[in-house]
């Protein structure tokens, strides 16, 4: 896999992403329950995965505390994100767990490896953010935010960001990224079963729910973290994280087309600055011989939506 090919991989994920709100809308499932099913379901095949990769399969030793704990995270943004969107609403809820999650995965790089980011990350990664909060707010009443949705949403970015550095790492140390997708979602998984169980016991016997269910856990959680982890070994984990901001202008782009829904000029403005700002962050491993060395490469990293 080159260069060129790790962002692109990236963004495909983080396309599979964004459709998950547009399939989750087409069923009757509570929110908590469908996330728990989607994780669930999405781990279990990472999982299998894992286990069946040609390379390796799970030992005692990828079992890390690292990983460990990122699995746990993987769980804890799921629900982070959800209790945050009830609190403060979707639109504030969304625009800073995902927004800040870029920012929190940056940080952590450099404080794993003491090397800044480059000025065209923190360049691209400024103007991304803020055209997500600009295409997610421009249409919605913004009303009273609420502090502890707010300190909800910013410690799910913080947990995306943690398990996004700690994959990347992993993978850059030798680890197949099949397996390590496995390991993270797998223990998701077994994290969220009891969520599962308590939320959503009957949705099984709707076959509408169920046909999004498998939707969401084989295409928007296994195939696209399939994606994202093979993205990884060749593009650093924080250009990673800011080219995942690419979801909420798929989301709005279905949203509009197949939900029916509108898009005020003041989002049309946000949706092309996210855009224009993603090409940014996208173009210096993209650009034939142009190298990634200002920031840290996944080897470096140990490998950040």
């Amino acid at each position: 896999m080159t260069q060129r090919s790790g962002p692109v991989l990236v963004v495909a994920a983080a396309v599979l992403w964004g459709t998950a709100g547009t399939a989750g809308a087409l069923a009757e499932a509570d929110s908590v329950s469908l996330a728990a099913a989607r994780l669930v379901f999405g781990g279990a095949v990472l999982a299998l995965v894992a286990a069946s990769s040609r390379r390796s399969a799970p030992s005692a030793s990828t079992w890390s505390w690292g990983l460990a704990a990122a699995a746990a995270a993987v769980a804890g943004y799921q629900l982070c994100f959800f209790a945050a969107v009830q609190r403060t609403g979707v639109a504030i809820g969304t625009v800073v767990a995902i927004g800040s999650g870029p920012v929190f995965t940056g940080l952590l790089s450099w404080l794993i490896e003491r090397t800044p980011p480059s000025r065209r990350w923190a360049l691209g990664t400024t103007a991304a953010i803020a055209g997500c909060a600009v295409l997610v707010m421009g249409g919605a009443g913004m009303g009273g935010a609420d502090p502890a949705g707010i300190a909800l949403a910013l410690l799910g970015g913080l947990l995306y960001a943690f398990y996004a550095v700690v994959a990347a790492r992993a993978i850059g140390r030798g680890t197949p990224s099949p397996v390590v997708m496995g390991v993270l979602f797998g223990g998701a998984a077994v994290i969220m079963l009891p969520v599962l169980l308590a939320t959503g016991a009957g949705w099984p016997a709707n076959p509408r729910e169920l046909l999004v269910t498998v939707y969401l856990g084989c295409a928007t959680t296994a195939l696209a973290y399939l994606l994202y982890g093979r993205g990884l070994r060749s593009t650093p984990v924080a250009t990673a994280a800011t080219l995942a901001l690419a979801e909420p202008a798929v989301a709005a782009l279905l949203g509009l087309v197949v939900l029916r829904e509108q898009l005020s000029p003041i989002s049309w403005g946000g949706l092309a600055l996210l855009g224009l700002s993603l090409v940014v962050v996208a173009l210096p491993a993209v650009l034939p011989g142009r190298a990634v060395a200002s920031e840290p490469s996944p080897a470096a990293l140990g490998s950040g939506p």
